[in-house]
């Protein structure tokens, strides 16, 4: 059964759910959603693209419905959709309206802060950009908690060192790291515990580490690629990499690679920052959000035969200049069921599935920086250079499991251990051996934790996010053909809360028609995909 609701983007904060009463506190049942597509609570799948005519006498029937006008409206409040609108708002004198079937971020909470426990079982908060939809269902075993969302957002890695200068989304990972930058700098100017207590801002500097001689090579290339590309990286020996991180074991023939200004954000934090930013231009009348309430329908003029309206549960939200698809990992699926049948666009955005393992206030292994072994870079990208894409992926058939190292401490001081990678559909369920394979591989790089008895039922947060997946590793962000104004940015995969900032740039000037300050070329639906 997916968990899942129609046009969501995001993911919702950790949340504990409690074996006790308190189950009784959970969200009725018939709120949960039985298919990807599927209206909450009714069973209703999404209705094809219609013509106003049409829309206005399925209103009448139903009751009326409340029309509000807007420049650009946003399905989907996630990270990207967010930031999208954020940049919107600041940067033009455009009004926006956001669309999601639940709600997103709101508030500042952390991965480590929990509510009172009835806001446990009732509350939702969503992140990450990857389209990440989900209904309050059964309750897990204590101890367990349950995250929608990019996993590489969930350690909140602002990094370069698993980039290669020269690919296709270099460039969007350099521009947004810099936006990021630049916000950190402007929330330190407001004061009030600056970029570190509102951002979860820390410059940890990030390690790539190898084990091998092989691997210690590809990292003196990768240091000599970057240091080429105007990044501070330094190639660090096995015991020069024992200096910064004592608790870590990477072998004689081992050593790392040091970026010193890669960064690391809490999602939660930031996803709360530009909520608040955004809402701030409510009383303006430029912005409006509309939360808990599905999409169900585009609407089509009967004069021109353009897209002139969403139709939610509730309301019709016109769009005079744009409308922006930030859906994740559901684009697919939506595409197939949100605009009529002749559409032969397919886009194969898929859910990849993850798990993070969280070991709160964990002593036995102290990081002064973020890690990640490199292997995991060589699941990031499978075929960046195509120009064209099947509909299927090998890979998703064969829905093989890999595992790699990656560590960070959380603001909270809680150590959080990654990450795999599966294609399991929209499955949630929380795969222990898959726990068991991350806490086994982290074993592998600090030896201390083999002298410690897991149990992982005491003292861990378990996150399941899906990542949007693309076979060539790049998101979509273009128009549709043949659809002016509607516009897809998706499959960001583990980057989400990376490219945020840069993708709600490109977004802005596409809609302006500007030219970008990075080029659109490599994120276009042109010559990437079948029909």
């Amino acid at each position: 059964m997916d968990a899942t609701m129609a046009f969501t983007s995001g993911s919702p904060t950790p949340t504990r759910f409690y074996s006790s009463a308190l189950l009784s506190l959970r969200t009725p049942k018939s709120l949960s959603v039985y298919g990807p597509w599927r209206w909450r609570g009714r069973g209703r799948p999404l209705l094809a693209l219609r013509h106003r005519s049409q829309a206005q006498a399925a209103a009448a029937a139903a009751g009326a419905a409340e029309a509000s006008h807007h420049d650009v409206v946003v399905v989907g409040a996630g990270i990207v959709g967010l930031a999208i609108a954020r940049h919107l708002l600041l940067h033009t004198s455009l009004s926006v309206a956001i669309a999601d079937a639940a709600v997103p971020c709101s508030g500042a909470t952390g991965a480590g802060t929990l509510p009172s426990a009835p806001a446990l079982m009732l509350r939702c908060f969503r992140l990450y950009g990857v389209g990440c939809n989900t209904s309050f269902g059964e309750p897990l075993a204590s101890g367990f908690y349950l995250g929608w969302g990019s996993l590489c957002a969930g350690q909140g890695y602002i990094w370069m060192s698993h980039r290669t200068p020269g690919t296709d989304t270099w460039e969007l990972a350099l521009r947004s790291k810099q936006l990021w930058e630049e916000l950190a700098t402007e929330v330190d100017g407001q004061g009030g515990g600056g970029a570190r207590e509102k951002l979860g801002w820390m410059r940890t500097g990030s390690l790539l580490v190898g084990r091998s001689s092989e691997e210690l090579g590809t990292l003196d290339e990768r240091t000599k690629a970057l240091s080429q590309a105007g990044i501070h990286a330094e190639f660090l020996s096995a015991s020069s990499l024992h200096a910064l991180e004592p608790a870590l074991s990477v072998g004689k023939d081992g050593g790392a690679m040091f970026l010193p200004q890669d960064c690391q954000i809490d999602a939660f934090q930031a996803v709360s920052l530009i909520e608040k930013t955004n809402n701030s231009y409510s009383s303006e009348g430029r912005y409006r959000e509309f939360y808990n309430d599905p999409a169900m329908s585009l609407i089509r003029s009967d004069v021109t035969g353009k897209v002139e309206a969403v139709q939610t549960s509730r309301n019709i939200l016109y769009g005079r200049k744009a409308f922006v698809i930030a859906s994740g990992a559901w684009t697919r699926s939506l595409l197939h069921s949100f605009v009529e049948p002749a559409l032969t666009l397919d886009i194969p955005v898929k859910p990849r599935k993850g798990h993070l393992l969280v070991l709160e206030k964990f002593d036995k292994v102290k990081l002064n920086h973020a890690l990640m072994e490199v292997g995991y870079v060589d699941h990031q990208i499978t075929k960046s250079n195509s120009t064209h894409i099947a509909s299927e992926s090998s890979e998703d058939e064969l829905g093989a499991l890999s595992v790699s190292m990656t560590a960070t401490l959380d603001t909270k001081g809680n150590l959080v251990l990654g990450s795999s990678r599966e294609f399991k559909g929209f499955s949630r369920e929380v795969d222990r051996s898959v726990v068991q394979c991350i806490w086994e591989r982290a074993g592998e790089f600090f030896p201390a934790m083999k002298n410690v008895s897991f149990d992982i039922d005491q003292n861990t947060q378990i996150r399941i996010g899906h990542r949007p997946y693309m076979p060539d590793g790049k998101p979509v962000i273009d128009f549709i053909p043949n659809l002016s104004n509607i516009l897809i940015a998706t499959g960001h995969e583990g980057s989400g809360l990376t490219l945020a900032l840069g993708t709600a740039e490109m977004v802005t000037d596409m809609i302006l028609g500007n030219p970008g300050k990075v080029s659109y070329s490599p994120f276009s639906i042109k010559r990437r995909f079948s029909g």
